[in-house]
């Protein structure tokens, strides 16, 4: 059997802006573009980046001067949007006092100014890490810009501009228009590291999500396994945007979370093959971890009333959608609501409040719920 290939690691959003920012600094004050650019990470490491694009921009008496360095963005192996993104930044000697300083769109980091430039998200909404009126620019990428910029300009007050090249169009693309960050991307990451389909990406998403609805002094909020069943969801609900919490996998995660900042009232969204899952109390609910065994499907079912030929059917079934169907084709709509008070009953356990239950078809369309 051939080995598993080995999924490689790529950079955050805040180290490559980090990097920019170095290498832009660098280029101010030596009067000379650097081909590679190395930076110091949260855990004391260093790595090195490839400088994309350098120029400098000489001003009349060396008043106006700055740089703009630029790297671009590998993920690695992880499927994320900003993977082949241009991020840049622009260094200014001293701080700049603009509109858009006033306007709120620049943060003071001792003598750095740190601003959003072009393709850069400003927060509109609490419950997040950065407070409202700020640019979309999390604590840990502060802190390494910061770090990195120091490096080369240590003490001297300097405006340093980050920006993302069709920032904007790839926000849209992500959840951060619900979550209030408005007019681009937000600058991610914790460790400046991203690890190929990372859990920590998914789980510090759900969390902001569930603390931006708490903060919109919401009752309710919906947990949904993707797109299709949260769209489900929002067909029937008449609750705000913010009430929704695109948990993915992260079933009993997100269940405990939801929990812990006491929403009233949690609702589950999910397709057959998930709910199923949250009934056999499988909590995380990725085939990876959560692999749906049809053997202990076909017992739940035939605990739950399924006999006969069509337990027949469905204990040879290969896959969940496979079971569903043959239910469905023998009209026994009541092993489906009972599966989804099975669902119910693991979920509250789990929360010790009110959980009410959707199931949602491919077309988005809600079969039942409870």
């Amino acid at each position: 059997m051939a080995a598993k290939k080995r999924l490689r690691s790529g950079f955050t959003t805040g180290s490559c802006a980090a990097a920019a920012a170095k290498a832009a600094a660098l280029a101010l004050v030596s009067g000379s573009c650097p081909k590679d650019i190395e930076i110091p990470f949260p855990d004391a490491s260093r790595k090195s980046f490839t400088v994309h694009r350098c120029r400098i921009q000489t001003g009349r008496d060396g008043a106006d001067d700055c740089a703009t360095a630029s790297v671009i963005k590998d993920a690695g192996d992880d499927p994320d949007v900003t993977n082949g993104a241009e991020i840049a930044a622009t260094v200014n000697t001293g701080h700049a006092r603009s509109a858009d300083q006033t306007a709120g769109h620049c943060v003071l980091l001792d003598n750095i100014l740190l601003c959003r430039g072009e393709g850069i998200g400003m927060v509109t909404k609490p419950g997040l890490a950065i407070q409202v009126g700020e640019p979309a620019i999390n604590p840990v990428p502060r802190q390494m810009i910061a770090a990195a910029v120091r490096e080369v300009a240590p003490g001297q007050p300097c405006t340093v501009t980050i920006s993302v090249a069709r920032g904007k169009e790839l926000a849209e693309k992500t959840l951060n228009k619900r979550l209030g960050i408005l007019g681009g991307l937000s600058i991610l990451g914790t460790t400046g590291i991203v690890r190929p389909i990372s859990a920590d990406a998914w789980t510090a998403t759900i969390l902001a999500s569930l603390d931006v609805a708490k903060e919109a002094g919401l009752h309710d909020v919906v947990l949904s396994t993707g797109r299709t069943s949260e769209k489900g969801a929002q067909q029937l609900l008449d609750l705000p945007e913010e009430a929704y919490a695109m948990m993915g996998d992260y079933l009993e995660f997100s269940l405990k979370e939801a929990a812990h900042r006491n929403f009233t009232t949690i609702h589950l969204s999910g397709m057959w093959a998930k709910i199923i899952k949250a009934a056999l109390r499988i909590p995380q609910t990725h085939v990876r971890n959560g692999a749906l065994e049809t053997v202990d499907g076909a017992r739940l079912l035939a605990a739950l009333g399924a006999a006969g030929p069509l337990l027949h059917k469905i204990e040879n079934s290969n896959t969940a959608r496979e079971m569903y169907s043959h239910i469905e084709d023998a009209g026994k709509t009541e092993l489906v609501q009972a599966v989804c008070l099975k669902a119910r009953e693991y979920c509250r356990e789990i929360t010790g409040t009110e959980i009410k239950v959707y199931l949602v078809n491919h077309k988005a369309e809600i079969i039942t719920h409870v």
